[in-house]
């Protein structure tokens, strides 16, 4: 970013904007006691947003008549770090202050909205996006944002990751604001700084897993001693009755207790009961002076406000769960204390309310991710072709998404017999996890075939008339890829030919167990901007050797280099001379631990004669 003077820019004085100026705003946001000095919760905020959304610069930005203030910050430069503040010239936050709403800007040099505003010269703001920090009533003090120097496009993740952060953080500007006395706001500071650091780990804790039981049991047990003696997470059927009930007590000598509340409150509750009614309308309960009467009037089983008086009811709030997507009610959150713990108030009810938006944005995400996880496998499968099986040949592939997201991706493989009986084989993958990918990855593999059929010339020179198509139809790609032919020989076994672009070398499983890398020059990938001379190789399997080729998914992890991922691949390959291929092929897919990328597999083998010993 640009090293610039804060006076630099100022420009003459210019009419008060009525939103900045508002008086109860003004008001409200000095209330927050906050300056342009640091404050560790608001820093930590910054924090936050520049880890989780991987941005060079994050701010909490308050907005005053005349200045923007930063009381969080992170990656700021001087002199801007040292004085956390800029006068409006250079601030995009009075913006959003301004229409009440995010502002999000891939590029700011094109939004005519900005495009002028000196933060994109002083500052290299290029690329914005800001989420609304709130008081009790609505009103916008100033902007949670994330900016990167260069353009982006921000994805839906980010900006809901955004979202919720600067819901927690409104949450702490409320916190701030409610302040009363020193020794109240020692107390509540203290509190605040533990809310925060919940609310600021809960959409992480919520949305870490896409099983709607694992989340809701670590919501509950997040909220279990932080917020309250003991908590209920209720979600309910499509007619609106209480399903499933988590619960979670403080104290683990009444697990089963609050256990046996949790399994009667599906079936024990009145139309009288407070989480009905919540289920029902949507409407919080805040109850600050509580009695097991409360219990007992939506109760139908006596066992229900014995348990409650047991477990320590003087204080309750309940608050819904709400599926944005659905935009119906799907759940409610209670929170309990018992006579020993401060009863809940309005601040308890308002963070309860957040964390039930949140809770319902991961059942409502679990949801739609099972619907479009189903769509990208089903649309995937499709593009992967059925397999030739040739007399004296086996051929078997295996693909896997990877497991924890429903994007399309762009491995494939493929397999044709020529009609001069030879075998083309081939694996590729192309850059990217998206539809684009997977679309281009279906052009790529018809290509192949296309390219290919019937022709008798080298891999390496089909490589090459691959590599010229894809420049020459201005397909937009990059991608790896091995193209192999396989030839009978007078043995029985096969005479291999192979090409690589990039690719991991194909591996040979030897009779007797022996592992070949196929290795040689490493050649360019497919569709660089300069084309990559081609060669190819020569190898011979005998009956029984197995040819193996696959993506980078078997052996790549972000924390070990790709030959030591390699060598764990030969390792498991011990033994693999003696099985199926198609018990090899699953061997090698059901060892991999912790799989980050798409997996594709391709394995062919020509026929053994003679009967070998079985595994083990």
């Amino acid at each position: 970013m640009a090293h610039a003077s804060p006076a630099r820019g100022a420009g003459p004085p210019r009419a008060p904007d009525p939103v900045l100026a508002d008086p109860d705003r003004l008001r409200a946001l000095s209330e927050t006691g906050l300056d342009n000095r640091p404050d560790e919760a608001f820093d930590r905020f910054a924090r936050l947003v520049g880890a989780l959304l991987d941005v060079p610069v994050a701010l909490v930005s308050l907005v005053d008549a005349d200045r923007q203030f930063f009381p969080g910050a992170v990656g700021l430069p001087e002199p801007w770090a040292e004085q956390r503040q800029t006068p409006l010239s250079h601030s995009f936050c009075q913006h959003v202050v301004d229409i009440r709403i995010p502002l999000v800007l891939p590029d700011a040099r094109l939004s005519p909205r900005v495009r002028g505003n000196l933060a994109i010269t002083d500052l290299s703001v290029v690329a914005y996006a800001g989420m609304p920090l709130t008081d009790l009533d609505g009103r916008v003090l100033g902007s949670l944002c994330a900016i990167d120097s260069k353009p982006r496009d921000w994805t839906a993740d980010q900006l809901r990751t955004l979202s919720d952060l600067a819901a927690a953080c409104s949450s702490e500007l409320r916190l701030r604001i409610a302040l009363e006395s020193a020794e109240d706001a020692r107390r509540r500071a203290e509190e605040a700084h533990e809310r925060l650091a919940m609310l600021a780990g809960m959409s992480e804790t919520i949305t870490g897993t896409l099983d709607v039981a694992t989340s809701i049991r670590r919501l509950s047990h997040a909220m279990v001693p932080l917020l309250a003696d003991w908590c209920l997470v209720t979600l309910a059927d499509r007619n609106g009755e209480p399903r499933t009930v988590s619960a979670v007590h403080r104290d683990e000598a009444r697990a089963d207790e609050v256990a046996r509340f949790a399994e009667l409150m599906t079936t024990g509750l009145t139309s009288r009961s407070i989480t009905r009614s919540v289920l029902r309308s949507g409407r919080p309960v805040l109850v600050s002076a509580g009695t097991v009467a409360d219990v007992e009037r939506g109760s139908s089983v006596p066992e229900l406000p014995a348990l409650a008086e047991r477990l320590g009811f003087a204080s309750h709030l309940s608050v819904p769960i709400t599926a944005a997507g659905l935009g119906a009610v799907i759940g409610c959150i209670t929170l309990v204390n018992g006579p020993g713990r401060r009863p809940f108030d309005a601040r308890d009810l308002y963070t309860a309310q957040d964390i039930g938006r949140r809770a319902g944005q991961a059942v409502d995400n679990s949801w739609m991710y099972g619907e479009q996880r189903h769509v990208a496998e089903v649309l995937q499968h499709s593009m992967l072709p059925a397999l030739p099986q040739p007399p004296g040949l086996q051929v078997t592939a295996r693909y896997l998404p990877v497991a924890d997201r429903v994007e399309v991706g762009g491995d494939w493989y493929d397999a044709f017999v020529q009609p001069d009986g030879d075998v083309i084989a081939a694996i590729g993958d192309v850059a990217g996890h998206d539809i684009e990918a997977a679309a281009t990855m279906g052009q790529l593999r018809n290509l192949v075939r296309g390219n290919a059929f019937g022709r008798t010339d080298s891999v390496a020179e089909q490589m090459t008339r691959l590599d010229e198509m894809i420049r020459g139809l201005r397909i937009p790609t990059v991608a790896t890829a091995v193209l192999a032919r396989l030839r009978r020989d007078a043995a029985g076994g096969l005479a291999l030919t192979w090409c690589n672009a990039g690719h991991p070398p194909p591996l040979l499983v030897r009779v007797g167990g022996e592992v070949e890398i196929l290795s040689g020059r490493q050649e360019g990938l497919l569709g660089l901007a300069r084309p990559s001379r081609r060669s190819d190789r020569q190898a011979t399997l005998a009956p029984g050797d197995t040819l193996l080729l696959y993506t980078d998914g078997l052996i790549e992890r972000r924390d070990r280099p790709l030959d030591e991922g390699l060598d764990e691949l030969v390792g498991r390959l011990a033994g693999g001379d003696r099985l199926p291929v198609a018990e090899l092929c699953d061997r090698l897919v059901t060892a991999v631990d912790r799989r980050e990328d798409d997996l594709a597999l391709l394995a062919i083998r020509p026929a053994d004669p003679a009967p070998r010993p079985a595994a083990g």
